[in-house]
């Protein structure tokens, strides 16, 4: 019974909005839907940038950030995308380019070509555990409908998110029993947190 009631739920919060579901992966990453507000994507190692000077084709490329979440581009060297929004990245562009043109920087725009920094993994009691990249923000539920859902057993009030950060690993714990049974009257990130790049998510 538990285990249909989680597809139910999984299946209806997986029917993206018509308007979401046309956007290509980039745009997806940009503005994911979730219960109650839109979340504006941060870079992550992996991802893939595109990148315009406007009347420059010289610096018009695609770059791809590096591990330590950073990337080179002319004339401006090492730049810092880590966590950074894609206006943020625009605005150290330009800040770089300054001392290269005696009038203004003509527009940067950054734009997210491949979001693959959303990779993460489920594991524990699931059908089909591994690493999976949607393309686009998901919550934990979406979370284990990517890894086929939970297998016989499977302890739901106990779920566990394990997220790296600066100061090492965090755990996150969370009870997807208590929203399956309709025990949580307001759904929120924080009842239903989203899954980031790099997080691990555990099924005990």
């Amino acid at each position: 019974m538990k285990t249909k009631l989680f597809c139910g739920l999984a299946l209806l919060l997986l029917q993206a909005p018509p308007a979401l579901a046309q956007q290509p992966a980039g745009a997806q990453a940009r503005a994911a839907a979730t219960p109650n507000t839109l979340v504006a994507y941060r870079i992550n190692p992996g991802d893939e940038l595109e990148i315009f000077v406007w009347g420059e084709e010289r610096l018009q490329r695609t770059e791809r950030v590096l591990p330590d979440g950073t990337f080179s581009f002319p004339l401006v060297g090492k730049v810092d995308a880590l966590n950074a929004l894609p206006s943020e990245i625009e605005a150290r562009i330009t800040k770089g380019l300054e001392s290269q043109y005696r009038t203004a920087v003509p527009q940067v725009t950054v734009s997210v070509k491949t979001p693959a920094g959303l990779q993460f993994s489920v594991l524990g009691k699931v059908r089909s555990p591994g690493s999976f990249n949607p393309g686009r923000y998901v919550n934990v539920l979406e979370a284990l409908s990517f890894a086929g859902g939970p297998a016989e057993f499977a302890q739901l009030g106990n779920v566990v998110i394990i997220r790296k950060t600066p100061t090492g690993a965090q755990a996150i714990r969370v009870r997807l029993s208590d929203i399956l049974k309709g025990q949580v009257a307001d759904v929120t990130n924080e009842t239903l947190p989203l899954v980031r790049g790099g997080d691990t998510v555990i099924v005990p």
